[in-house]
Parts: structure tokens; sequence; C-alpha cells
């Protein structure tokens, strides 16, 4: 078994948020990376993202980041 195969997923906390240019939020991850975060039922329910108030009680949540997992360069500059 690889070393991959037995790893945990990477977690990154959640610290901050945009829209892409057809107005679905993105999250910014503290790695530097971002991941779009859908309310997109059935598939996909996260009625918190519609929401400033949502989307600001998830600041800090730890989504998996597959980027990180990959060794992906950063999408943005976290300093």
């Amino acid at each position: 078994m690889s070393e991959t195969a037995t790893r945990e997923p990477t977690k990154q906390p959640i610290i901050g948020y945009h829209t892409d240019d057809d107005s679905h939020w993105v999250a910014r991850l503290a790695c530097g990376h971002q991941q779009h975060v859908r309310h997109d039922p059935p598939w996909m329910n996260r009625s918190w993202v519609k929401t400033e108030s949502g989307r600001r009680s998830l600041l800090g949540y730890q989504l998996r980041c597959r980027k990180c997992d990959e060794g992906a360069p950063p999408d943005f500059d976290t300093e």
C-alpha cells in the first residue's frame, strides 16, 4: 500500500469567501487554495452559503483540500 493511500485527507480552515465569474461562492482556504462551496441539492446541501451570516458561521470550518493532497501550488498568496 502506498503512503498516500494510508494518509488521512488534508483539511484546511476556511478563511474567507468570494464569488467567481458565474456568481458561485468560493471558499478561500488557509493553505492558499480555493474551493467552490455550492448549494446544489440534492447533490450538495450547503444552504449556509446563501447568506452572509451562514458563510460567516463557517469561517474556520475545515474542508478537505484535494489540491493539498495532490501537492498543487497555492491559488492565492496567503501573506
